[in-house]
C-alpha cells in the first residue's frame, strides 16, 4: 500500500531538515514491523537483515508493475551469454521495476558444473548485495602418512602447514611438495578408522574442517598410468598360531589397510598374491630367509577347494575348513573380503576376476609372517594433529576487501542439504558453483559475514577488512565487458555492535 515507503520519505525529510532536535523514528519501525514482524519489540536485530527488509519493503512499495506477468524460464542451451542475460534481466525487470531495482540491482553469472556428466548450468540472477565471505589467513598443521602404492618404499608421515578453511586441493598440493611426488604420480587420501578404509577424500573442493585432529589419515602414491586399473585394498588380521580353521572368528583386524593397482586387464588370483607380496617388500626384515618369500612357486590354496573360475561365482566358504592349508609352504594367507570385512571367500591362482572392480582381501598374519616383514610400519600411525599446550588466540591479520571478492567468486561444491538437480542425470548432484559479476548496480552494498557456524555455536570473525574510501574499482571483477567503468566512492558504514 505504500505505507513503508511514505513512513521512510518522512523519516528522511525530518532528518534532513534545518534544526537540531533529535529524530524517534517510531512511525517508522512501526511500519516496518508491519511488513517484517521480527523486528517489532526492543530486542537486538542484525543491521544487515534490517536494510535487506528495508530494501525489499521499498522496491515493493515502489514497484511500478502492478500485475506480474507469468514468465517461462529458458535455460542458456549454449546461447552467447550477453543474449542470455540481457533475456534475464528483461525478464526480471518485466515483473519488478522500481527506483530500488534502477539503482541498488545487479546481476550475477551463476554457473553449476556436474560432477557426473560435466553437464554445464548457466543462470544469470539479480542481487540487491553482495555477502562476502572473509578468507582466513589462519593456517593448521596436518600430519599425513604416505604409503607407496608399488611398494618401492618405507611408509613416511609428513607435516604440512595449510589454510584452515582450505580445501583438499590445498592439502594435496602441500603434500606434492612435501613428498617429492613424480610428475607421473598421483595421491589418493584416505581415512582409516578402526583399521579400515572409513572413507576416500577425493573431492578436490572437500573443506579441509571436515577432518578433525584426532582422525589418522593416510595417502598413497599411485602411477597415473594405472589408476584406470582394478583396485586392490589390502586388510590385515592377526591369525593365532594354533588354530586349525583358518575362516571361523577369532581374529582381529590391526594396522593401516594397504591399496595398489593391478596392472593386468584380468586379474587372476596369482596377480593378487603378487601385488600384495610386492607393497610388502620394503616392510621385509633384512635377516628373513628369501624363501619364505611369495614367488612363482607353490599352489596359493590346498587341492581341497573347489576350484573358483572367476570372482562371480566364487563360493563363500564361511563353514568350511582349509584341508591342510597350514602344512603347505605357503608364507601369506589371502582371502577375499568386502569393505567392510565380514564376508570371506577362498579363490585360487588361477581365479580370474572382473577388471575395473576394487577388489579387498584379508591378510593373516601368524607368527611366521611376523618375523619376516616388521608390521610396526602398519601400526600407530599418527593423528592429524596431535593436541598439545593451547595456543594463545591470536587476531587474525588484516584483510582487503579485494579478497573477500575473491573468495566470493571462487568455486565451491554445494552443500549436501543444497544439492542440484542435474537434468541430463535426472538426479540431485553436488555440483561445483562458481560465480561471477555481471552487471553491477548504481549503489552497491557490500555485506561482511562475520560469523562462522559450528555444530552447536556461532563464533565472530574480528579480522580487519581494509577498504578504499575514495575509487574502488571493480571493473576487473565484472564479466561483462561492455566498456563501462564501475569506480565506486565510499557513502556509508554500517558497523554493527552488540548481539
Amino acid at each position: 500500500q505504500g505505507e513503508l515507503a511514505l513512513a521512510f520519505g518522512e523519516l528522511l525529510r525530518k532528518l534532513w531538515s534545518s534544526g537540531q532536535t533529535a529524530i524517534a523514528p517510531r512511525v517508522f519501525k512501526g511500519k516496518l514491523a508491519r511488513f517484517a514482524p521480527q523486528f517489532s519489540g526492543y530486542n537486538q536485530h542484525d543491521s544487515q537483515e534490517l536494510l535487506a527488509f528495508l530494501l525489499d519493503g521499498l522496491h515493493e512499495d515502489l514497484n511500478r508493475v502492478k500485475e506480474k506477468p507469468y514468465i517461462e524460464l529458458k535455460d542458456a542451451d549454449g546461447r552467447p551469454d550477453e543474449v542470455v542475460a540481457a533475456e534475464s534481466w528483461k525478464n526480471h525487470k518485466a515483473r519488478n521495476d522500481s527506483v530500488i531495482v534502477d539503482v541498488c540491482q545487479g546481476q550475477y553469472k551463476s554457473t553449476l558444473v556436474c560432477p557426473v556428466c560435466n553437464k554445464i548450468s548457466i543462470t544469470f540472477d539479480p542481487f540487491m548485495y553482495l555477502s562476502l565471505p572473509l578468507p582466513s589467513t589462519i593456517t593448521r598443521t596436518m600430519t599425513v602418512t604416505v604409503f607407496y602404492g608399488d611398494g618401492s618404499g618405507l611408509p613416511m608421515p609428513y607435516t604440512v602447514s595449510v589454510l584452515k578453511n582450505g580445501f583438499c586441493k590445498d592439502l594435496l598440493l602441500a603434500l606434492r611438495t612435501a613428498c617429492c611426488l613424480k610428475t607421473d604420480e598421483n595421491l589418493l587420501l584416505a581415512e582409516v578408522y578402526e583399521n579400515k578404509i572409513y572413507r576416500y577424500l577425493e573431492m578436490p573442493l572437500e573443506p579441509l574442517a571436515s577432518i578433525k585432529d584426532d582422525e589418522h589419515i593416510v595417502a598413497f602414491r599411485i602411477q597415473k598410468k594405472g589408476m584406470e586399473k582394478t583396485k586392490l585394498v589390502i586388510f590385515h588380521r592377526w591369525q593365532e598360531k594354533s588354530t586349525t580353521d583358518y575362516l571361523k572368528s577369532g581374529k582381529e583386524l590391526f594396522g593401516t589397510p594397504l591399496i595398489t593397482y593391478l596392472g593386468e586387464d584380468q586379474p587372476s588370483g596369482a596377480d593378487i598374491e603378487t601385488a600384495v607380496s610386492k607393497v610388502l617388500s620394503p616392510f621385509k626384515r633384512m635377516h628373513s630367509s628369501a624363501k619364505a618369500h611369495i614367488g612363482k612357486g607353490s599352489d596359493f590354496l590346498s587341492d581341497g577347494l573347489d576350484e573358483l573360475c572367476s570372482s562371480s561365482d566364487a563360493q563363500s566358504i564361511e563353514n568350511a575348513e582349509f584341508e591342510g592349508a597350514l602344512s603347505t609352504d605357503l608364507s601369506l594367507r589371502l582371502l577375499l573380503t568386502d569393505d567392510r570385512v565380514m564376508n570371506f571367500k577362498a579363490f585360487k591362482k588361477d581365479t580370474l576376476f572382473e577388471p575395473g572392480k576394487i577388489l579387498s582381501v584379508v591378510m593373516d598374519w601368524t607368527d611366521k609372517e611376523q618375523g619376516l616383514y616388521d608390521a610396526s610400519y602398519l601400526k600407530d600411525i599418527p593423528e592429524v594433529h596431535k593436541a598439545g599446550f593451547a595456543a594463545k588466540k591470536t587476531r587474525q591479520e588484516a584483510i582487503s576487501l579485494s579478497s573477500c571478492l575473491d573468495a566470493f567468486l571462487v568455486e565451491e561444491p554445494l552443500g549436501p542439504d543444497d544439492m542440484w538437480y542435474c537434468p541430463r542425470c535426472k538426479e540431485h548432484r553436488q555440483a561445483v558453483k562458481k560465480l561471477d559479476l555481471w552487471m553491477l548496480p548504481e549503489i552497491i552494498v557490500f555485506h561482511l559475514k562475520r560469523f562462522t557456524y559450528g555444530r552447536y555455536l556461532k563464533n565472530k570473525i574480528d579480522t580487519f577488512v581494509n577498504f578504499p574510501i575514495h575509487n574502488l574499482d571493480l571493473s576487473k571483477y565484472v564479466k561483462n565487458k561492455d566498456g563501462q567503468s564501475y569506480v565506486y566512492e565510499l557513502y556509508a558504514i554500517s558497523n554493527h555492535y552488540g548481539g
